[in-house]
Order: C-alpha cells, then sequence, then structure tokens
C-alpha cells in the first residue's frame, strides 16, 4: 500500500501537469485578485483539494483494511470527518508556507531553495509545538495517566527515580485510542513546554502494570535522551539536501523546455505541482535515511526502557520482551520482514528483532556499566 500510495500520488500530479490543471487554477486565483496573498488564498486550496480528492479512494481502501485486520473500529462516517479536519489542518498550514515559498521564488530565483530552508526552521519548530496542543486533540481525547491509572503512579515515580529524573505528571498523558482504534501504542511527543509522553488506553487494556511501566521507559528513554530536539534538526538538514536536489532539477527542466506544461516560470503559481513531484520522488528516495536514523533512536530508547525499570520490576528483561510480543500481536507485526521492506519503511527495529535483544541484554550479569541509566542523581 505504501508503494501503490507513492506511485498513485506521482501520477496525478502527473495528470495535473499533463492536462496544465494547475495554470486553471493559476488564471483563476489572478483573477480573482492582484494580491499575491489572495492569489494564495485561492489557488493552494483549489490544487491541494483535488489531490486529496483524487486520493480519497485509496485512504479509504487503507480504512477498511484497517478494519478488515481489526485494527480499527472507527465507523467510515467517523473516519470521513477525520479525513476532512486532516484536510483543514493541511491548509492551514500550507496556505501560508506556499504564499511565502512563492514569495521568495520571485525575489531570490537562484538561492529560494537555501533562504527557504533557512526560514523553515522556525515554522518545524513551531509545529512540533503546537501539534500535541492544537493539532492531537482534533482527532483524540486526552486526560492526565495518573486520572485513569492510579495504580501505575507508584510504579512510574519508581521508574522516573530510577533514571535520575523528574517528569511532573501533567506532562504524562492517557489518549482515548479506543474509540477508534484495537492496536496498542505510546509515544512522546511536542517541544519545550508542550512536550509530554502519551500512552494509549488500548496499552493499559492490554498490558500488564510491569510492560506497561517499560513501554513508559523507552518513551522516557525519548524524554532523557533528546530525541525530538534531535530528530528536528536531522530532518532540517535532510530538508536541505532534498530543497537543493529540487532546485537543480526544476532549472534543468526549465532549461531544456520553454514553459513547461503551461508553467511561465517557477515562480508561477502553476509550478506547485512540479516542485510537489519532484520533492515527493526525493523524498521517497530519502526516506530509507529518516528511517535508519529512527530506528537507531528507537533502539538507544529500548535500551534505557529495559534499564530503567531494572531496579523497578522483578524481571525487566521477561517484561520487555512481554510487551514486544502483545504489540506485535495486537498490532500483526511481521516477524521476519524482507530486507528491502525493513530498509525502506521501518522506522523502529522489526519486533522479533526488539524481542529478541530485550532477552539478551543483560550488562548487569557481565560485569559491564549499563549504557544509560548509571546513577540515581536528579537532572
Amino acid at each position: 500500500m505504501h508503494f501503490i500510495g507513492f506511485a498513485w500520488g506521482c501520477v496525478a500530479l502527473l495528470g495535473l501537469l499533463a492536462l496544465r490543471v494547475a495554470p486553471r487554477f493559476r488564471d483563476l486565483a489572478e483573477r480573482a485578485s492582484s494580491l499575491r496573498f489572495v492569489q494564495a488564498l485561492v489557488f493552494v486550496p483549489l490544487l491541494l483539494m483535488t489531490l486529496q480528492l483524487l486520493g480519497l479512494p485509496l485512504d479509504a481502501y487503507r480504512h477498511h483494511l484497517a478494519r478488515f485486520y481489526d485494527q480499527s473500529v472507527q465507523s467510515f462516517g467517523s473516519w470521513l470527518w477525520d479525513w476532512t479536519k486532516e484536510l483543514l489542518v493541511t491548509l492551514a498550514i500550507a496556505i501560508p508556507v506556499v504564499a511565502a515559498l512563492y514569495a521568495i521564488l520571485r525575489k531570490n530565483p537562484r538561492r529560494w531553495w537555501l533562504t527557504f530552508w533557512l526560514g523553515s526552521l522556525p515554522v518545524i519548530v513551531f509545529l512540533v509545538f503546537i501539534s500535541p496542543l492544537v493539532i492531537d486533540p482534533l482527532f483524540f481525547r486526552f486526560e492526565p495517566l495518573a486520572a485513569r491509572a492510579p495504580d501505575l503512579v507508584t510504579g512510574i515515580e519508581q521508574v522516573t527515580k530510577s533514571g535520575g529524573l523528574e517528569i511532573p505528571s501533567e506532562r504524562m498523558f492517557l489518549m482515548k485510542a479506543s474509540d477508534k482504534l484495537k492496536s496498542v501504542n505510546a509515544y512522546v511527543t511536542g517541544f519545550g513546554a508542550s512536550k509530554r509522553i502519551v500512552v494509549w488506553d488500548t496499552a493499559l487494556a492490554r498490558m500488564t502494570t510491569p510492560q506497561t511501566l517499560f513501554v513508559f521507559g523507552h518513551e522516557m528513554g525519548h524524554y532523557v535522551l533528546g530525541h525530538i530536539f534531535k530528530t528536528i534538526l536531522f530532518l532540517w538538514a535532510l530538508l536541505l539536501v532534498l530543497l537543493f536536489a529540487t532546485h537543480l532539477l526544476t532549472r534543468r527542466i526549465f532549461r531544456e523546455s520553454r514553459r513547461p506544461f503551461g508553467i511561465r516560470d517557477l515562480s508561477d503559481w502553476a509550478s506547485l505541482p512540479l516542485l510537489l513531484l519532484v520533492l515527493a520522488v526525493a523524498s521517497e528516495l530519502a526516506l530509507p535515511i529518516a528511517n535508519a536514523y529512527s530506528r537507531g533512536n528507537e533502539h538507544a530508547a529500548d535500551v534505557y526502557g529495559i534499564e530503567v525499570i531494572h531496579d523497578v520490576v522483578p524481571d525487566a528483561n521477561r517484561a520487555a520482551a512481554e510487551a514486544f510480543q502483545v504489540l506485535g500481536e495486537i498490532n500483526l507485526a511481521d516477524p521476519s520482514p524482507s530486507r528491502l521492506i525493513r530498509f525502506w519503511l521501518y522506522s523502529h527495529p522489526p519486533l522479533a528483532e526488539r524481542l529478541a535483544f530485550a532477552r539478551t541484554y543483560d550488562p548487569w550479569s557481565r560485569g559491564e556499566p549499563p549504557r544509560y541509566v548509571r546513577d540515581r542523581t536528579v537532572r
């Protein structure tokens, strides 16, 4: 489904270019107003809504598969409302970003990729910051973790003490995933004051306290090891490469063809499908790099999770291995994915690999120091 979706997205963009749909939308926008931002208010929704509607059948089929394989309990009507909200959020973000991009293209056509890249960092940080506060609550309900799982409070306090860290209880949340999903998960999100640890209520319902404490320890590892900030910087650096590659390819296209697909130049609104197509292909080719980086972070969090519960849970390795077993069974994880799929699509190590590591990681019996949790001083 991933590769089919990528191919279909490219076909849709190529179709819009071949049929010269974007120049028609550009003409409508320019007739509406001479003001560039007003033109963006007309052009961007027309183009993005067209692309979203072209992808709707495939999105609906993905939801059908999630229900068929017992990963979702969400009705089609509820799913369609979430799809609509996602489109509205995308438009709210895309309109000012695209308007800024084309303002840069008009003023600095030779170095637009560098200027846009420099300006993208505060936008990325802002979006990561507001996501748990503004965007995530549009799709799920959240409540303090301690309010729904008081039996875990003591264990969680012991785990945070074991890691020498104080995580305020107001930074720990329970997400009401069971309204829509049957799969289980937990994650760390946000930035600065919005940073938080989120555990799905499905995880609490299907896991024992020791297993849940390991999941919490894993997410705490992301928190302690600063993975969100590091990931922002990593993706920002990767974005520079993607933008520069896009600049080189589009410059060659315009050098070899005059007004390709009815596009006047790169600063023309109608060039947006071309930019999106080149970026989509470049991003897909860069996906294995991003996923390899993510797998490294996830493995580090696994190590931290085992270490931080070692003095709290009687058999930390067993709790971690059982947690991975539960995750694999409920989420229908492939225990032995092909090398290509693992290399290209896996942002986490395969669960069977993580389970085997959990069972064998034991520096204490070998007299070796743990990798991360070595003292108990509060940081």
